[in-house]
């Protein structure tokens, strides 16, 4: 099996090889792959942070070796907290923006190393020791709000309902899934709406069941989802009302808590 690492600020990875086939997710910097298949100029790959796949274009990433690929896997890995902030890379003398929710991995706290470059950051980073509250996630979600809705995005500048969790957490170095129907199968149930907490998952299904949207919430009678944008709705046991409709558009099917 080949490895890599994504140096590029953000990279869409899509369902098929092509630049025409919809976008699944996104990886950001730091973010390691797996590299499964190969054909022509794209690659198949798993991405290691969440064990999801798709395709690649192979001139944006860094191959590295099993060795080098096993050493950044294992090293602890901050992640950034900044909307967007300059990452130098020192050995070749150049600059390039990074988004929140990248990846530095064996950060000391200003270098990381890279295949034998150094790279500088001197912006926020997820703090380390403390483990968060439910309130905490609900606070970072905040930096979302108002993010257009993007199918496979986890950036501010798009994003979709499950990329949101995912990053919000993510900010918290706390992992989870990447679509939607597999996050529900996390955490703990919550039984009741009346007990949910600021940080809990809720899911929202259609008519025959099927998970189909997530939110995040941020007290017991309100959300935060991307939809249409990153918005912050009225929910109670039925599911979502939006005011700006005057109806409910997501049905409530569970509540979870992670954390």
């Amino acid at each position: 099996m080949e490895f890599g690492i994504c140096i590029q600020c953000v990279v869409p990875v899509r369902a098929e090889p092509s630049h025409r086939s919809e976008m699944v997710t996104q990886i950001l910097f730091g973010e390691l792959i797996r590299v499964i298949l190969h054909e022509k100029e794209w690659v198949h790959v798993q991405l290691a942070y969440d064990d999801y796949e798709g395709w690649l274009c192979e001139p944006q990433y860094l191959a590295l070796t099993e060795a080098e690929f096993l050493d950044l896997f294992n090293k602890e890995s901050a992640v950034t907290t900044d909307l967007v902030q300059l990452l130098s890379n020192d050995t070749r003398q150049s600059i390039f923006p990074l988004l929140i929710g990248s990846s530095l991995p064996g950060f000391d706290g200003k270098n990381f190393v890279i295949r034998g470059e150094t790279y500088s950051f001197e912006g926020q980073v997820s703090g380390a020791g403390s483990f968060p509250s439910g309130q905490d996630i609900a606070n970072d979600s905040l930096f979302y709000l108002n993010a257009p809705y993007l199918w496979g995005g986890r950036t501010p500048f798009g994003i979709d309902c499950s990329g949101l969790i995912q990053m919000v957490y993510k900010l918290r170095k706390i992992k989870l899934f990447r679509d939607a129907w597999q996050q529900a199968t996390q955490g703990e149930t919550v039984n009741l709406i009346t007990e949910a907490e600021p940080g809990d998952l809720a899911f929202f299904d259609d008519l025959e069941g099927t998970i189909i949207h997530a939110g995040l919430m941020i007290d017991k009678t309100h959300i935060i989802h991307a939809s249409g944008r990153v918005r912050i709705d009225p929910i109670d046991h039925e599911g979502i009302f939006n005011e700006e409709l005057h109806r409910y558009t997501h049905h409530l099917r569970v509540i979870k808590r992670i954390i």
